[in-house]
């Protein structure tokens, strides 16, 4: 069951990652360049997962395991929710910021020494193999990114239903209520990715860590998929309602689509 879940979540990261990827191609948003970024970071964790379950634990599968699904991917994730809700400028400096500290990160996670050797049959935790520093990078990164990204959904998601009444007939055919649940399956998602310990009765902690991202990762790619529109829907000149995670030609409030220019532009909501 460990290696289902483990690959389900690959799969799962890997068709959401091309779905922004195709989004950013066509439109080409700061917002969506730092999701793709952060899901195909997702997918070579649970790559990773997949294979020290499948296989047996290496090194290698270690450390890549640790670092694109423990250290790197939420904070990229969170990134694009900084360009949408503070705009182009601060996401760009959040952007360089990030990016110096991920590369600091990856150069901890790839040379640290290990306090012992890998048990292949036995799923690795930073606390048994690593020191202090990978294990600070690895908390205290998720741990900010999740509250930028749950943060930023939720205060999105009741922005979106104060604005109800303002959906007009020109307005986006993605409904201001559609786009608030979208906002909140984002925000849960975001928390079961982190929350081995609400599956550890379903068996061991390899197989609570492969179902909660696998969990988490589809909770959050069944938001996506509800800012979804069929092509006879979409309005040639949309107005002011955007979807989550980036529903292309749209502006307005929303966690993860503000308007033009990757900024938020709650006046003309």
């Amino acid at each position: 069951m460990t290696n289902a879940c483990a690959a389900g979540a690959t799969l799962v990261s890997v068709a959401f990652a091309c779905s922004t990827l195709e989004r950013w191609l066509i439109q080409r948003r700061r917002h969506q360049l730092a999701w793709t970024v952060s899901l195909f970071m997702f997918a070579a964790g649970s790559l990773a997962l997949t294979a020290g379950a499948a296989l047996g634990w290496e090194e290698w599968s270690f450390r890549a395991f640790y670092l694109f699904g423990g250290v790197l991917n939420v904070p990229f994730l969170a990134l694009g929710t900084v360009y949408l809700l503070r705009g182009t400028e601060q996401g760009d400096r959040w952007a360089a910021g990030l990016g110096l500290v991920a590369a600091f990160a990856a150069g901890i996670i790839v040379v640290a020494p290990l306090t012992g050797s890998i048990d292949p049959s036995t799923f690795p935790s930073g606390k048994a193999y690593f020191g202090i520093l990978p294990r600070v990078l690895a908390g205290v990164g998720s741990a900010v990114a999740s509250l930028v990204i749950v943060g930023g959904a939720l205060w999105s998601a009741a922005s979106l239903l104060r604005r109800r009444h303002r959906h007009t007939e020109r307005a986006s055919p993605v409904t201001p209520g559609r786009l608030a649940l979208a906002n909140v399956l984002i925000a849960l998602g975001t928390l079961v990715v982190s929350a081995k310990g609400a599956f550890e009765g379903l068996g061991d902690e390899e197989l609570a860590f492969a179902a909660a991202l696998a969990t988490g990762i589809t909770i959050i790619f069944a938001g996506f998929l509800l800012t979804n529109v069929s092509p006879q829907d979409r309005e040639p000149e949309p107005t002011t309602t955007t979807a989550a995670l980036g529903a292309g030609n749209q502006r307005g409030v929303s966690n993860v689509a503000e308007g033009s220019r990757d900024r938020p532009d709650v006046s003309r909501g």
